[in-house]
C-alpha cells in the first residue's frame, strides 16, 4: 500500500513573518504592483486582513485621517482618474443642453399661446406695470 501523505493545516501567526517580509509585501501593495488579495495568495498570507494591517502599521497611507502621504498616484493612476471624469462631464454637459433646449421650446410655446389668446380675445396679457403700479392705477380708476 501506498502511504498517504497527510498535510496538516498550520496556523501562523503575524509574528511568524519577519519585518523585511512585511515591509517588501507593504510596498509592493503601495507601488500598485499588487492588491491586498493578490499579496495574500502570492505569498501564501492565510488571511488578506494580516496584509490591510501590515498597511495599517507601516503604510504611508494615514488611516486614521483617510488622507494620503507620500503616496503619489502614478501617471496611469491620473490619467484613467481624468478620462472617469471627463466622461462624467460630458454626460452632465449633454444633459444639460437638452434641458436648455426643452427650456427654449417651452418658452417659445407658451409666448405663441399668450399672442393666440391676445388675439382671440383681444386682452392685454402682457402688462409693463408691476402689480403694484396696477393696484394704484385701479384705485385711480375707481375714483373718477
Amino acid at each position: 500500500m501506498k502511504e498517504q501523505e497527510v498535510t496538516r493545516y498550520v496556523k501562523r501567526t503575524q509574528k511568524d513573518y519577519s519585518m523585511s517580509f512585511k515591509l517588501q509585501i507593504v510596498q509592493e501593495v503601495e507601488r500598485g504592483q499588487l492588491s491586498v488579495s493578490d499579496a495574500a495568495k502570492k505569498y501564501d498570507i492565510q488571511c488578506r486582513k494580516t496584509v490591510v494591517n501590515w498597511l495599517k502599521k507601516f503604510g504611508n497611507f494615514d488611516w486614521d485621517n483617510q488622507t494620503l502621504h507620500n503616496m503619489p498616484k502614478s501617471p496611469e493612476q491620473r490619467v484613467m482618474e481624468l478620462e472617469v471624469q471627463v466622461k462624467l462631464l460630458e454626460k452632465q454637459k449633454a444633459l444639460l443642453e437638452q434641458q436648455a433646449f426643452v427650456a427654449d421650446k417651452k418658452a417659445i410655446i407658451f409666448d405663441m399661446m399668450i399672442d393666440i389668446a391676445e388675439k382671440e380675445y383681444q386682452i392685454d396679457i402682457r402688462k409693463n406695470s408691476s402689480p403694484e403700479q396696477s393696484i394704484i392705477l385701479e384705485k385711480n380708476k375707481n375714483k373718477q
